[in-house]
């Protein structure tokens, strides 16, 4: 008999949640960048599948990991001094280049790509466009869980992805359970039917639950404010990451960006609330370190 939906999203997360926290806590950052290096790739593809013809999807996909591996390998935080570890100055230097060299090959090469295998010169602005921001939304935007592990030392630079990955999930969760049970009225019909107001507030009531548990447990550098911006904020921003992937798949056709997961679809699916925290709980962290 086939399992329901909600069965195959549990035994998914049973299977998946055991291996991806075992990788996030190891010592090195590398394994918890090879991970989620490997899932930006399937999310690049995943967007260029629906928006590139055939012929332009692993070009794309190969200059994405190519922009997404200099985002992060040329980044400043792996090339300056690594937790006191000294390093010769020309690095630190060519880590104060890095994010431009990460911006030239997502934006720079493929023009020039586009420029010399044009073909059909009426469709390359849709297809320049699609593959520029098929890097910079699927790709840039997932490296930055990768920069949590350099960010802070290894185990707190863990806590700080599960704690982004907790935004989304418990606001998925919480928006599930309000929207089913406390009121009917429509968020944004035309882009999600399904989704209501109800459902937006139970929402952020789940973000602000993961995030005062990790502060609790394992966070306790954050403060109470740090606590109620980064939940309300991240709440916020998670569910117009939804939205805004809803658009996309409704702009085209689709229901669900791929099937790699059973009962959760394709990973930009899985991810695309988690596409809008990330670079904010990331900034908001670097700010918050400045003073």
């Amino acid at each position: 008999m086939a399992l329901g939906n909600l069965a195959q999203r549990f035994l998914v997360a049973l299977v998946a949640v055991p291996i991806l926290i075992v990788i996030l806590y190891l010592p090195r950052p590398e394994p918890a960048w090879a991970l989620i290096f490997a899932a930006s790739l399937v999310a690049m593809y995943e967007l260029f599948a629906m928006t590139l013809p055939a012929e332009d999807r692993r070009p794309a996909l190969v200059m994405g990991a190519i922009a997404c591996a200099a985002l992060y390998w040329l980044h400043p935080l792996a090339l300056a001094e690594p937790f006191g570890v000294r390093l010769d100055p020309r690095w630190a230097r060519l880590g104060e280049s890095g994010p431009t060299i990460a911006l030239f090959c997502a934006v720079v090469v493929p023009g020039l790509y586009y420029l010399f295998r044009f073909r059909d010169i009426p469709s390359v602005a849709g297809r320049l466009t699609a593959t520029v921001t098929g890097i910079v939304y699927a790709g840039f935007l997932t490296t930055h869980l990768a920069l949590f592990k350099r960010l802070v030392p290894a185990r707190e630079g863990g806590h700080l992805v599960i704690l982004v990955l907790l935004i989304a999930w418990l606001a998925d969760t919480g928006g599930y359970f309000a929207g089913r049970f406390l009121g009917k009225a429509k968020l944004y019909e035309a882009v999600s039917p399904k989704k209501t107001w109800a459902g937006a507030y139970g929402g952020i009531a789940g973000s602000l639950l993961g995030v005062v548990a990790m502060k609790l447990l394992f966070l306790d550098f954050l403060t109470w404010l740090d606590v109620a911006v980064i939940a309300l904020a991240g709440g916020v921003l998670g569910q117009l990451g939804d939205l805004t992937e809803s658009l996309i798949k409704r702009s085209v056709g689709v229901k669900d960006s791929g099937a790699l997961l059973p009962g959760h679809g394709g990973i930009l699916d899985r991810i695309d609330a988690v596409l809008f925290i990330a670079p904010f709980v990331y900034g908001y962290l670097l700010v918050k370190s400045a003073f």
